[in-house]
């Protein structure tokens, strides 16, 4: 899926070959200020490396054209926009902006559902609380149906029980659909729990990847 040669940004970050592969669960862990979320943002061109080469889907991703790249690689920040209006109007934000199919009121009560989030649709998003917002954010991530996802820290404000419920979820979700998975997280237990493969890195240096034996 992606594959990163001789890859440096600024002093933030190194990585000599790193292959992520498609429709699997990738979980990069590594301390605070590691760049676990410059990797991120590498891959649909937030960040633009200075030098070396980055692939996606074997082509070279300086030449994909960058509104195109971010439809089908689509990241969520540790700390994503909420914008005024109903939850409602948060969930279709995204598919407005990429123009695509909007769904029926069904089809965003589920996804309501399936990131356990029991509230009505035309609730003020703004009133929520920090771990609400995160999960409509992710809601419409997962609306728009990119080939890959790309989460940074997506449980960061959720308690203990309710971050091993969503990150669940998000995993079959992911599975079922065949989609690509790439996921900052700051639990160990929780990359080890789902994960298929996990990216350390330390200091800017992509330390390791180990594949996870379940």
């Amino acid at each position: 899926m992606f594959l990163l040669k001789e890859v440096s940004y600024k002093d933030i970050l190194t990585i000599k070959n790193l292959h992520i592969p498609k429709q699997k669960i990738t979980c990069i862990v590594g301390e605070s200020g590691s760049g676990k979320t410059t990797l991120l943002r590498l891959l649909n061109r937030l960040t633009s490396y200075d030098s070396g080469e980055i692939f996606y889907q074997n082509q070279l991703i300086k030449d994909i054209d960058p509104v195109e790249l971010r439809r089908n690689v689509v990241m969520l920040p540790q700390t994503p926009a909420i914008f005024s209006g109903t939850i409602k109007d948060n969930l279709l934000i995204g598919l407005k902006f990429s123009e695509k199919t909007m769904p029926t009121d069904q089809q965003l009560g589920d996804m309501l559902k399936l990131v356990h989030l029991k509230k009505d649709l035309d609730q003020d998003a703004e009133k929520l609380s920090g771990g609400e917002k995160q999960r409509v954010a992710l809601g419409r991530v997962i609306l728009m149906q990119p080939e890959v996802l790309l989460l940074d820290e997506p449980s960061s404000a959720l308690d203990e029980e309710t971050e091993h419920t969503i990150i669940e979820a998000l995993v079959n979700y992911s599975k079922e659909n065949k989609k690509t998975l790439i996921m900052v997280t700051h639990s160990t237990k929780l990359a080890s729990e789902f994960a298929d493969e996990i990216i350390k890195i330390k200091e800017g240096q992509f330390l390791r990847k180990e594949e996870v034996s379940k």
